[in-house]
C-alpha cells in the first residue's frame, strides 16, 4: 500500500499542470528615433518668435555633421511623407527658409478658429518707415531717422507691436538693434519674400 500510495502521490504530482513563468515583453523599438529628420520637424514644430522661418544653414547648425544640402533632402522626404499621409500641413520654403504651415485648404479653418488677420490700418508715417525698413533692411532706428529727417522711434514701436517689423541684435553688436519686416508683413502684402518688393523702375511705370 506504501508502495501504491507512493506511486500514486507521485502520479498525482506528475499530472497536476504547472503554470509557465511569464515571458519578458519582447523591446518595443523606440517610437522617436532621434535622425536629421526628426530634429528638423521639431524645429519646425516649435517655431520661432514671429513665425520667422530656419534657414538651411540654421537647421543644420542645431545638429553635429550635418549640412544644410543634408537639410533640404530631409523637408523634401517630409513633405513627401506628409503629402501620402494628407496631412493637413507642409514645410513652406522661402528664400529666408523653411516654416511648417497649413495647406491652403485648411487655412480658412485656422480663420475661423482665430479670427482673420485684420488689415493694419498705417498712418502717413508708420508707412514712410515701413518702406525704409522694407528696402533698406537690417537698419538701424539711427539710419531710419537720418533717412527721414525726423525721429522713428514712435512709428517703429507701433510696426513692432502690430508684428510688421522685428528687431534683430547681431551677436557681434548687440546693443545697436536692426529693424527688419515679418513673415506677417509678406502675408497681408502678399508677398512670398522682400525680393519680391516692386522697384523703383517698377513704381514709375503705375
Amino acid at each position: 500500500m506504501l508502495g501504491e500510495s507512493g506511486q500514486a502521490a507521485g502520479s498525482g504530482e506528475q499530472g497536476e499542470d504547472v503554470p509557465a513563468s511569464p515571458l519578458p515583453p519582447a523591446p518595443s523599438p523606440d517610437p522617436c528615433e532621434i535622425s536629421p529628420r526628426s530634429v528638423v520637424e521639431a524645429l519646425l514644430f516649435v517655431g520661432r518668435p514671429e513665425g520667422r522661418p530656419f534657414s538651411a544653414r540654421e537647421l543644420a547648425a542645431a545638429m553635429r555633421g550635418v549640412s544644410p544640402h543634408e537639410i533640404e533632402a530631409a523637408v523634401a522626404e517630409l513633405n513627401g511623407h506628409y503629402e501620402r499621409d494628407a496631412a493637413p500641413y507642409e514645410i513652406a520654403g522661402s528664400s529666408e527658409g523653411y516654416r511648417l504651415a497649413l495647406r491652403d485648404d485648411f487655412r480658412r479653418m485656422r480663420d475661423k478658429l482665430h479670427g482673420r488677420i485684420r488689415e493694419a490700418r498705417l498712418s502717413p508715417a508708420a508707412i514712410e518707415v515701413l518702406s525704409i525698413v522694407a528696402y533698406n533692411q537690417p537698419i538701424t532706428a539711427a539710419a531710419i531717422d537720418e533717412l527721414r529727417g525726423v525721429p522713428s522711434g514712435a512709428a517703429l514701436a507701433w510696426l513692432v507691436r502690430r508684428q510688421l517689423v522685428r528687431i534683430d541684435r547681431p551677436p557681434d553688436e548687440p546693443h545697436l538693434p536692426r529693424y527688419c519686416t515679418t513673415e506677417r508683413f509678406l502675408r497681408l502684402f502678399g508677398l512670398e519674400s522682400v525680393g519680391a518688393l516692386p522697384r523703383s523702375e517698377e513704381l514709375e511705370k503705375l
